[in-house]
């Protein structure tokens, strides 16, 4: 039998390493020199070591394969259609279609869509009429649609409930009850976070104390309906590579631990898509490029489900070229780099274990201290969760300003003598002022201070 190469290698502890590097810093402080502290408040290591691991007792199996996605949002019933079965050709696994008002003909927009493609139904307004007829489709033409329903994103980002609170909670009950034949009701919007400027424990405590909400108030009434049923988490995907592959897993620790408290599924449904928070009107195309990795992020952290953001989705209306470009990404990293066979892909990775680990203690702890707290609910009405964000997100914006976080092309490597693209959509957020029941959760991307400066 072949003796294996590592057999030759003496053990070398962690404490062996530090120091040697420490002898290699030849007096400069190990700390100061290479720990790098992110906003997440973890210390990023110079190396780690299989010692990192030993009290580490959660084990997860992430999804080694996934479904690409495709975003259309519907204001015709006909063209919608036409879209999504023009993306399904062009390799389309699945389509999230977000429909604006309730004439939308479902029957049209879901005509001759092939029974294998997975199907997301988002809906921006709240009718129990429209996702019961939902449901009968969903029987008769055998297909897989996953609801989308999020109350309480829809207050944390607009500032109002639909129409109240008590009715807003009846409507989804009476949803939930009414979709057997759905492959899900209740979404969680984490991606609204996230886009606010959230960091990542922000984004993993408000995910888990946002459900629990739902949880809580259906519980004993509707909640066996989550038995069989899993809760879909939208997640938006960042640039930090290593850091929101570990978000994504530490997820789903923390709603295993949730779920296990009320007895129901323990796997939770992930939903994947890049950030606009990174995203640039300057220099444009560089957003292919963090598009990319973004998606990467999301493969190898387990999502379910991966959308692709078109690079000129900031800007741009919809359009042939960004979308088949952000659909041949995602063919590419499937059909080319092979990403979908390998199981488990970021299991064992000393670094990655660490992080994820990390984040979900630390998500864990800040959920605990806003339950503790009165709550989700009880702390976005005060305004407290809004502050916070508002906080991370200043900070995270320093970082942007003094370039330690970098966008090529916003902030460095600037071409001065750049003409911005034509705007077929509102790039920089509008000040509607409006009667709200709170302050809602508003998006922004890093780079508006800067662009608005070169108009």
């Amino acid at each position: 039998m072949t003796k294996s190469l590592f057999d030759s290698f003496d053990d070398v502890s962690a404490k062996q390493w530090k120091q040697k590097i420490q002898f290699d810093l030849k007096g400069a402080d190990y700390n100061e020199a290479l720990i790098f502290k992110s906003l997440e408040g973890i210390d990023i290591k110079p190396f780690y070591h299989q010692e990192d691991l030993e009290h580490i007792s959660t084990t997860i199996s992430e999804n080694s394969s996934w479904n690409n996605s495709l975003k259309i949002e519907v204001s015709d019933a006909t063209i919608g259609n036409q879209k999504a079965l023009e993306a399904i050709k062009k390799g389309a696994e699945s389509i999230h279609f977000v429909i604006a008002k309730e004439t939308i003909d479902l029957n049209l927009l879901l005509e001759n869509i092939p029974p294998n493609t997975q199907i997301f139904i988002e809906t921006e307004f709240l009718s129990l009429s429209y996702i019961k007829e939902l449901n009968d489709i969903a029987q008769n033409l055998n297909l897989d649609i996953f609801l989308a329903t999020d109350i309480i994103g829809n207050l944390a980002s607009t500032g109002n409930w639909f129409t109240s609170l008590k009715d807003d909670h009846q409507i989804l009950q009476d949803i939930i009850k009414q979709s057997k034949h759905l492959k899900s009701t209740i979404s969680i919007d984490v991606g609204l976070y996230q886009n606010a400027g959230a960091t990542m424990v922000q984004q993993l405590a408000y995910a888990l104390a946002h459900v629990n909400e739902y949880l809580n108030h259906f519980k004993d009434i509707t909640l066996s309906s989550f038995t069989k049923t899993p809760i879909l988490f939208k997640v938006a995907v960042g640039s930090n590579y290593f850091f929101e592959i570990a978000k994504l897993r530490a997820l789903r620790i923390l709603w295993r631990s949730l779920a296990s408290e009320y007895d129901i599924l323990e796997e939770c449904y992930i939903l994947a898509y890049p950030s606009h928070r990174n995203k640039t009107i300057m220099d444009y195309n560089v957003n292919m490029l963090r598009t990319t990795t973004e998606c990467m992020s999301a493969i190898l952290g387990g999502a379910n489900t991966v959308q692709n953001l078109p690079y000129d989705d900031i800007y741009n209306l919809e359009n042939d070229f960004g979308t088949r470009i952000s659909l041949n990404q995602l063919l590419i990293l499937k059909n080319e780099s092979y990403f979908d066979l390998v199981t488990n892909p970021a299991s064992g990775s000393y670094y990655i274990e660490s992080l994820t680990d990390q984040l979900a203690e630390k998500g864990l702890s800040l959920f605990k201290n806003i339950e503790e707290g009165g709550g989700f609910l009880n702390q976005l009405k005060s305004g407290i969760l809004q502050k916070k964000i508002k906080e991370s997100a200043k900070k995270e914006q320093e970082l942007f300003d003094n370039q330690t976080i970098i966008l090529t092309g916003a902030n460095k490597y600037v071409n001065s003598e750049e003409v911005l693209p034509p705007f077929q959509k509102s790039v920089f957020p509008d000040k509607n002022v409006r009667k709200t029941l709170l302050q809602p959760i508003t998006k922004h991307r890093l780079s508006e201070i800067v662009e608005k400066k070169t108009q």
